[in-house]
């Protein structure tokens, strides 16, 4: 059996991993990735200060260095190779692509200079080669991060980090300059719901109160609807309201630097100056109403206030981004899938062969660990479809990597990033940090040439 996995990503190794390991036939996996670098989010996402999580890489590596396993990097889908010729090389194909798109406000305003998403945002700290060149205005000394999740907490703590903490990380280099230089004082973090209802996770959220040069700043009636202190148990969203219980009990604090946590507020229009950038943001105050279902909803009251910033983050999720020849759901934003397997966007009849796994598959939601479960089982329906598939008759293996060099295409290897990953830690080390990414693709394929 011959199976292609396009991204390589946590959930697209993960996959690999379970196909590798089934024991009932032979295996051999091709790994995808549009860029010269794997590990998807874990690279381009993941915040450059956590590096225990970015550890996950050596569980890949291990995936990467089995003999039925190949890593085709700097080929993108859609491009370099369609959908089609996918079908005539494998017996399986399974979409990892994630979510690289991002979810909009749909207010006025939104295409302001000053108003980016967070996850531009991300890639640009990041080093992504889609968003080295962004240019994100940090003169400014209020920003807003809109949204409650780990991608919003994850971009106010980029924020007010000191350039001393950055240089330990391994931050793009043309971030930490930008953020060195930053004039950025007071982070709002905005939220729709209540502080009961965030999808942050408390260690996410502790760290907030642990920075160097900045304050946690909560109204203490802001939790006034909230559980009281001693009535709260162990569940995440527990944790959470301890955690904000502290921060509002601190007071004002003294350091430079402020957080603020609000929440019941939706943004509802970006104000602009002049000169069309980005000077403030108007807020409409919410209440809670429960659903039918026990759930909780946001509604807005009509009241509304101004917020003054010159810069607004909203991180209120992700999409998928869509491929020619690739079904996609219009409602959820991903490709469009019954557990897994994928289906005809309009009909919901059955791709045969042909399945997703990740946030491509559900949506942003889980921690990368959960992901390994969840991409198991998707492989556990490969195998039950699978059978008698590998007796069609396949071109050679190396048909499909001819394919690509006739058109002109670097194909990059995993021997190919271990060289750049020798050269990026080697940069890393002259500044005492984990890692300099290359962020540019044209640099990558040039130092893979040189070698």
């Amino acid at each position: 059996m011959r199976v292609a996995i396009i991204g390589s990503g946590p959930a697209g190794f993960y996959a690999a991993e379970a196909l590798l390991k089934r024991s009932d036939t032979t295996i051999e996996v091709d790994v995808f990735d549009r860029l010269p670098t794997p590990y998807g989010l874990v690279r381009a996402g993941v915040a450059p200060d956590h590096q225990n999580i970015k550890a996950v890489t050596r569980v890949f590596d291990k995936t990467a260095a089995r003999p039925n396993f190949r890593f085709l990097g700097n080929v993108c889908l859609g491009v370099d190779l369609t959908v089609e010729e996918l079908r005539r090389h494998y017996h399986q194909i399974v979409y990892a692509v994630g979510n690289e798109g991002d979810r909009r406000l749909g207010i006025p305003g939104e295409g302001a200079p000053g108003c980016t998403p967070a996850s531009v945002f991300v890639g640009w700290y990041n080093g992504h080669p889609d968003y080295r060149d962004v240019q994100i205005d940090l003169s400014v000394p209020r920003v807003a991060v809109v949204g409650n999740g780990n991608v919003a907490v994850d971009a106010a703590r980029i924020l007010l980090r000191t350039p001393a903490e950055l240089a330990q990380t391994d931050i793009a280099a043309h971030a930490l300059e930008a953020l060195s230089a930053s004039r950025v004082r007071e982070v709002f973090l905005l939220g729709r719901r209540g502080p009961a209802q965030a999808a942050f996770t408390p260690t996410e959220l502790k760290e907030m109160g642990e920075l160097e040069l900045a304050d946690p700043l909560l109204d203490p009636q802001a939790l006034a609807d909230c559980p009281p202190l001693a009535a709260l148990g162990t569940t995440p969203a527990d944790k959470n309201l301890r955690l904000l219980y502290e921060f509002a009990a601190r007071g004002p604090g003294s350091k430079e630097k402020k957080l603020h946590l609000r929440f019941l507020v939706s943004p509802t229009e970006i104000i602009c100056d002049a000169s069309g950038r980005t000077r403030a943001l108007r807020l409409e105050k919410n209440r809670l109403e429960q659903r039918a279902d026990g759930s909780v909803a946001a509604r807005g009251t009509g009241e509304t206030e101004l917020l003054e910033v010159g810069l607004v983050l909203p991180a209120i999720g992700f999409a998928a981004e869509r491929i020619a020849g690739v079904p996609y759901d219009e409602k959820a934003l991903v490709i469009a899938n019954e557990d897994g397997r994928v289906v005809d966007a309009q009909s919901r009849i059955r791709l045969p062969n042909e399945y997703v796994v990740g946030w491509a598959r559900s949506g942003p939601q889980g921690l990368i660990g959960t992901h390994k479960g969840a991409s198991a089982r998707v492989v556990e329906l490969m195998a039950a479809d699978g059978v008698g598939l590998e007796a069609r008759t396949l071109p050679e293996p190396e048909a499909v990597v001819s394919l690509l060099r006739d058109r002109g295409v670097q194909v990059v290897s995993f021997e190919d990033w271990k060289q750049l990953d020798e050269i990026e830690t080697a940069r890393g080390a002259r500044r005492g940090a984990p890692r300099d990414k290359v962020v540019a693709v044209e640099a990558m394929l040039e130092a893979l040439a040189r070698r």
